[in-house]
């Protein structure tokens, strides 16, 4: 009985132990940039970096280099990557809901099946990228390259896509229900099965095009 009425006083006069504050948890730091959400890391080298499964959202990534890294379920809402360098990057199930990718160079990128609702990527250029049955409803394209890109079954319902270079590009079974394709390049596009209600393609160029409304 001693012994826990002793046992019990001094837990008491410890008091409880103090709760480890988030801040104080570690966060993983990768040449200079902070792995975390909203951290300002521009114009850092994190080429072939591996950020798959990670919370990225918010982040500061403008004239980054990720060449060839891993992005594979990455959160990167809102994030910012404009003008960065995202050559064959791994980006499949990316989250790039309302990011902003302007003038990025993301050639050969595979960003299949990305969540890219409302996404910002004016000039960007996606040349030979897959973006295979990835969401662009409400994304902004406007003059983005897009060259060969593998867009089979992807979603551009409402997307913004004038004067985009679609020049050999896939959409079958895509949907372009209500998107703005003024003055696109739909040279040797191939629109077998793609949903195009509503769409415009005021002036585009369909040279070569397969099953493109040459009579809209």
């Amino acid at each position: 009985m001693k012994r826990i009425i002793h046992a019990g006083l001094l837990a008491l006069s410890i008091g409880p132990l103090p709760a480890i504050a988030a801040s104080d948890a570690p966060v993983d730091t990768l040449n200079g940039c902070v792995l975390e959400p909203g951290a300002d890391c521009r114009g850092l080298d994190l080429r072939g970096a591996d950020l798959a499964n990670r919370d990225l959202h918010g982040i500061n990534l403008s004239q980054a280099d990720l060449s060839g890294a891993n992005l594979r379920h990455a959160n990167l809402r809102e994030a910012n990557l404009r003008g960065a360098t995202l050559v064959a990057v791994e980006g499949a199930r990316v989250r790039l809901y309302r990011a902003t990718l302007q003038g990025a160079n993301a050639v050969g990128a595979n960003f299949s099946g990305a969540d890219a609702r409302y996404l910002f990527a004016q000039g960007a250029d996606l040349s030979d990228a897959d973006l295979t049955g990835a969401n662009f409803e409400f994304a902004r394209l406007s003059g983005a390259t897009l060259k060969r890109a593998n867009l089979r079954v992807a979603n551009l319902e409402i997307a913004w896509l004038p004067k985009v270079d679609l020049e050999g590009a896939d959409l079958t079974d895509a949907n372009l229900q209500e998107a703005k394709l003024s003055a696109a390049n739909l040279a040797n596009a191939d629109l077998s099965g793609t949903r195009i209600h509503y769409a415009i393609f005021v002036d585009a160029y369909m040279e070569g095009c397969t099953a493109c409304p040459f009579d809209w």
